[in-house]
């Protein structure tokens, strides 16, 4: 296998994009990763999106992306995993490079989720639970969380305080993001007296329904200055699991193995142990997320990760910074890009681009997007070159 490196990132700003089109956005992501490398061509694309069908009634994208990005006759496929399908686009577009198969490949993820009323929306995101077991039975995925966050209250004593404090966080980040979809900082009484949603979560505990789109241009490292206009990133490490679809199928709720596992192979890869890693882009769907999250990855032991937003272990200026993006609770969750948007943050900070949110002194990052609740994970090791 070759080494790889990502030469070009491309975002958009999140959000309520009215004006837009599920074509219009991956195109503008599209030709912001490649602006970003002084490329006018790639070999192939692989584009994640979770279920552009239900949300805006078009199917077949890849092919017409490529159409609409001028590269009608590109090898162009389109990748589903739910919410990782953004991760898991990057990672076949990473394989697809590290094979020899192609010299440069386009990864990018897109969703357009505002086309459709709550109700529909709510029943698109439910197809990633397992139909027969929870969704028939009319629990949502902010009902499956509640249920993770019960059980890690019971089982730990996080408080409600904490949980609060990983959104509280997370927003202080992305109110430097000028791609979030909420670029602004809450405080403690604005999520505590936010709406119920499934108890304990409420709705400063969720992440939003967006539109967006992101994109990264990857090639062999040997050729990766030759190519690119900035500075490299290398791909390290790279790995994927899965885990049981149903949530009461799993020994523990608040554990998620494919996370763990998908780590593992990740780090396997890098030949890198986690006291590398300076910083993390990690899939905060829900506040519990976050905390469960960081204890399968290992950085925490179980019980342990419930306080780390509190005492200020995550924040910017941490021990290890958590988000510096905003996350998923700040710069929004278009589900198919989120995975995308991960890289697109890790190469910026590693590259020294990320502004007023720059983790000082960034070398090592990773990125953790999952499908579900946690049914399939992606993990990714980047280092700056």
């Amino acid at each position: 296998m070759r080494d790889v490196a990502v030469i070009g990132v491309g975002m958009i700003k999140w959000g309520e994009r009215w004006e837009s089109s599920l074509r219009d956005l991956f195109v503008e992501a599209a030709l912001a990763a490649l602006d970003d490398c002084g490329l006018d061509r790639v070999d192939a694309l692989y584009v994640g999106s979770m279920s552009p069908g239900l949300f805006t009634g078009q199917e077949h994208i890849g092919a017409l992306f490529a159409d609409y990005l001028g590269l009608a006759h590109l090898p162009a496929t389109r990748v589903e995993s739910a919410c990782a399908s953004g991760g898991l686009a990057f990672r076949q577009a990473f394989l697809e490079v590290s094979s020899g198969l192609s010299e440069i490949v386009l990864a990018a993820g897109v969703e357009k989720m505002t086309d459709v009323d709550g109700a529909e929306a709510t029943y698109v995101l439910s197809t990633a639970a397992d139909q027969e077991y929870e969704s028939f039975h009319g629990i949502t995925f902010p009902g499956l969380y509640a249920l993770i966050a019960r059980d890690y209250m019971h089982r730990y004593g996080l408080t409600r305080e904490q949980l609060a404090a990983v959104a509280i966080k997370n927003h202080a980040h992305g109110s430097h993001n000028p791609f979030a979809q909420f670029p602004r900082k809450i405080d403690l009484e604005t999520v505590l007296n936010s709406p119920m949603v499934a108890d304990p979560l409420r709705l400063m505990d969720c992440s939003p329904i967006t539109d967006g789109a992101a994109a990264v241009v990857l090639c062999p490292l040997e050729r990766a200055r030759e190519l690119g206009k900035k500075k490299p990133v290398k791909v390290l490490g790279s790995g994927q699991a899965s885990d049981t679809m149903a949530l009461h199928h799993r020994e523990d709720f608040c554990y998620f193995r494919s996370t763990a596992e998908a780590a593992k192979r990740a780090f396997e890869m890098a030949k890198i142990e986690r006291e590398r890693v300076d910083f993390l882009e990690v899939h905060d769907c829900f506040t519990i997320a976050e905390i469960c999250v960081l204890e399968s990855l290992g950085f925490f032991e179980r019980g342990k990760a419930g306080s780390a937003a509190q005492e200020g272990i995550t924040a910017l200026d941490g021990k290890l910074p958590v988000n510096p993006s905003g996350g998923l609770k700040s710069k929004g969750h278009p589900v198919g890009a989120t995975g995308v948007a991960q890289i697109v943050e890790l190469v910026h900070q590693l590259r020294g681009e990320a502004g007023e949110r720059q983790v000082k002194g960034a070398k090592v990052g990773l990125a953790q997007n999952m499908g579900g609740t946690g049914a399939s994970s992606v993990v990714h090791i980047l280092e700056g070159c």
